[in-house]
């Protein structure tokens, strides 16, 4: 066999992956682009009071991009560059030092106003970056990358872009790796009175330049306006509101008029669709031939609290390993492939944090946040039964994953639970060969079928399926604080055997191809498809 990821047309889209071995797992941001020829680079220097424990501190703010010198009516616009530095003062140092933060890991929100002649669009620009150490004194610089949506202008005349709002929030991080109580922070921040500007980010002629004829038929060019105000928007929303009256507002004159002439915002990743599901960035550093991503989501029931937990949307990176050729004494050809993959999450092996809520003991409403953590190896280990014209498969996705409780309420009262609550061991299920694979683990199966050599059924990693199981809660250790020990009411309240797991893998992204197959990857060779949960 050649090469890694023959095409295989299924029904959620043609995939890519090793040939027949692409039955395999389980499953910042785009490099800063070089400004094009006709761009205009921009960085503006802007003040932002953020809300602190300790109060409003001001923060010193620097955003960089690049934007085309000129586009056309009905052109999509795509910045370039997107870079967000935010300086945090000592105080904030301060403050997050005494949550015991050693590391944060940053994500910024910037809200923009796109406005052209009396209409307004918002959008979102969005920037991650990996864990960042406090320093022991002084200032904390942040800087984010990140994606920009796409804008068209819908007529001529200058388009302005104005920052509004900005977010940051903050993974936080002990020095032996624990979250903090609590985990994380989220800093609203507004645009400085005093700002140069009111936060004018750039303005980009649309239409022909002065003194150039318009093509026939084409809107007559309009005189600049004034750019957008600094309104301060809401930056955890990626489209905020019009002013009450404005318009293209609810009850604004001529409200449906002017909203066809509105700039067109699109996603903030490039070539996904506006109505695309929110996910987590999912990028792979440093990709191969072999490395695929997808985005995993599903149920965990909790047997003992008669409910199901969701597992939000995570990313999951493999990396496939050398298939090999198995002639068993029947007769048969299986093809076998053992892959490595893990969890990331901002740079952690783990899902985003999540949230459920439980009536405790039959009738005490009790909402917890949760993450999954993965200690140590996960595996994926497919089976191809190869027959004529069909192939059938088997995987199975072995993880070690360790639960770890950071908030909890009960009946709506805060009860807690300490920076270090967590199940002693991983979660563990009945494993078919634990000869090979000694160790608690969560184990799940997936099965599926090439019919005609094509089109997937069931559970193949190209076009993604389900993935099932049953797993153990073990006991848990470390939960309380204050001299309270928390660990048996966990336990007694959660722990057990006989929860069922169901996962649904989405369409993999083949990151290391020159040209990967349309529907699976965004331009920045995120999972195109974002799946969604199943009971």
């Amino acid at each position: 066999m050649t090469g890694h990821r023959p095409a295989l047309r299924t029904p959620r889209g043609r995939a890519r992956g090793a040939a027949i071995a692409a039955f395999v797992a389980l499953a910042p941001l785009i490099p800063s682009a070089a400004a094009a020829v006709g761009s205009q680079e921009i960085t503006a220097k802007l003040p932002y009071d953020c809300a602190l424990p300790s109060g409003t501190q001001r923060a010193a703010v620097r955003v960089t991009a690049a934007f085309p010198d000129r586009a056309k009516a009905g052109e999509a616009i795509r910045p370039t560059g997107v870079t967000t530095t935010v300086e945090l003062p000592a105080a904030a140092v301060a403050d997050l030092t005494a949550l015991k933060a050693t590391t944060v890991v940053p994500e910024t929100r910037l809200a923009l106003d796109v406005a052209q002649h009396e209409a307004k669009a918002q959008a979102l620009w969005r920037g991650t970056a990996r864990p960042v150490p406090l320093p022991a004194e002084g200032t904390l610089t942040l800087t984010t990358t990140g994606d920009a949506p796409a804008v068209t202008a819908a007529a001529d005349g200058d388009l302005t872009l104005t920052a509004t709002g900005l977010a940051v929030d903050l993974a936080l991080g002990t020095a032996d790796g624990a979250p903090t109580a609590p985990p994380s922070l989220s800093l609203a921040c507004t645009l400085a009175k005093d700002a140069d500007g009111h936060g004018l980010l750039a303005t980009v002629p649309i239409g022909p330049a002065t003194g150039t004829p318009a093509p026939s038929g084409s809107p007559s060019p309009s005189a600049p306006t004034a750019p957008a105000s600094g309104r301060p928007t809401d930056p955890a929303s990626p489209s905020g509101s019009a002013a009450p009256g404005a318009p293209g507002a609810p009850g604004g004159k001529d409200k449906d008029k002017d909203k066809d002439k509105a700039p067109k915002v699109g996603d903030a990743r490039a070539g996904l669709a506006a109505d695309r599901p929110p996910a987590p960035p999912c990028v792979k550093e440093n990709p191969t031939d072999k490395s695929l991503n997808a985005y995993i989501t599903g149920y965990s029931n909790v047997r003992k609290l008669a409910g199901a937990s969701l597992i939000p949307v995570s990313c999951v990176q493999i990396e496939q390993g050398d298939p090999e050729i198995s002639f068993p004494p029947d007769g048969s050809i299986h093809l076998l492939q053992k892959s490595d993959a893990y969890l990331d999450y901002q740079g952690r092996k783990q899902t985003p944090p999540f949230t459920s809520t439980f009536l405790t003991f039959g009738f005490t409403p009790t909402t917890a946040t949760m993450i999954l953590e993965q200690a140590g190896p996960m595996t994926v280990a497919s089976d191809v039964l190869l027959v004529f014209p069909d192939n059938i498969a088997e995987t199975y996705v072995r993880a070690p994953l360790v639960l770890r409780v950071l908030n909890v309420e009960v009946n709506g009262t805060r009860l807690d639970v300490g920076p270090s609550c967590r199940t002693e061991t991983p979660l563990s299920s009945p494993e078919p060969d634990p000869a090979t694979y000694p160790g608690p683990h969560l184990v799940m199966l997936g099965k599926g079928q090439l019919i005609n050599g094509t089109d997937a059924t069931g559970y193949v990693l190209t076009s993604g399926g389900p993935l099932t199981g049953e797993v153990t809660i073990p006991a848990f250790t470390g939960c309380g604080a204050g001299g309270e020990n928390l660990d048996r009411l966990l336990t007694a309240s959660i722990s057990g055997s006989g929860n069922y797991v169901k996962q649904i893998q989405g369409q993999t992204c083949a990151v290391g191809v020159e040209v990967p197959t349309e529907g699976q990857c965004t331009e920045d060779r995120q999972p195109y498809v974002v799946p969604a949960p199943e009971r």
